[in-house]
């Protein structure tokens, strides 16, 4: 219903927005409000940077994420079962908390306002370490062993072994990671300063506040915003359904 009343309100003039009573659809549907976001060149901006900083934290939470997992899944080490409780203990630790030191660490690291800075901190994800070891765990040792008569290291039987009877999770949680990545707002705002660099949650809500409320239009761009994300799980809803599948069951 609200993805509904976001297009909706996209097509109506803006005074019919606010007009009293609201009605669902619009007495004159209209575009004005698509060519006013796009003529204002800004959302085009946001889309690129939402995309970078996106896969920029996907891809470094997968190779991440799949090397942890596979250390607490297939490896042995003193300490081994305390070490994982306290990396998935991380779960309860609310984002908000971490906001001053990330911010502290990012501007000493010199990487306040750049991609790097608003990627890198987005990467832990201990949810994934979590789900992937569960996948991991149901891997039969068999083939491991298998590769490691032919004298395949760690290294080797995760690459050649795990990795590809993982596809389906690691495309779960590749989109789920995605999705979160271009959905954050909050420590995007907190690390850019610089409007190139907005993202488009960031985007909009500082043309929210600036400029006051034009409904059409921020409907229009919040549209615009999602499509984006929409096509991702259109390509991938298969690979998304199966890997969430054979990670709760196995």
């Amino acid at each position: 219903m609200p993805l509904v009343w976001a297009v909706l309100t996209s097509l109506k003039p803006e005074a019919e927005t606010t007009a009293v009573p609201l009605r669902w659809l619009p007495l004159e549907p209209t575009f004005a409000a698509y060519q006013a976001v796009i003529e204002r060149g800004d959302l085009q901006r946001w889309l690129l940077n939402s995309v970078v900083v996106s896969v920029l934290v996907t891809a470094l939470t997968l190779v991440v994420c799949v090397l942890a997992a596979y250390a607490f899944s297939k490896t042995e080490f003193p300490g081994r079962a305390w070490l994982f409780a306290l990396f998935v203990a991380g779960i309860l630790v609310p984002p908000q908390a971490l906001i001053v030191p990330l911010f502290d660490q990012m501007s000493v690291l010199g990487m306040v306002d750049t991609y790097w800075g608003v990627a890198l901190p987005q990467v832990v994800a201990p949810v994934m370490v979590f789900i992937l070891k569960r996948f991991f765990d149901a891997i039969p040792r068999d083939y491991e062993e298998a590769a490691r008569l032919d004298g395949a290291g760690h290294l080797r039987v995760l690459w050649s072994v795990v990795v590809p009877m993982s596809g389906p999770v690691l495309a779960a949680v590749g989109i789920f990671t995605f999705v979160q990545a271009w959905n954050n707002f909050l420590w995007p705002f907190v690390a850019t300063a610089d409007p190139a660099l907005m993202t488009v949650p960031v985007g909009l809500g500082t043309v929210q506040g600036s400029y006051g409320i034009q409904y059409a239009q921020e409907m229009a761009a919040a549209v615009l915003g999602a499509l984006p994300l929409v096509a991702v799980f259109l390509l991938f809803q298969r690979h998304v359904v199966r890997g969430v599948t054979d990670a709760g069951l196995k």
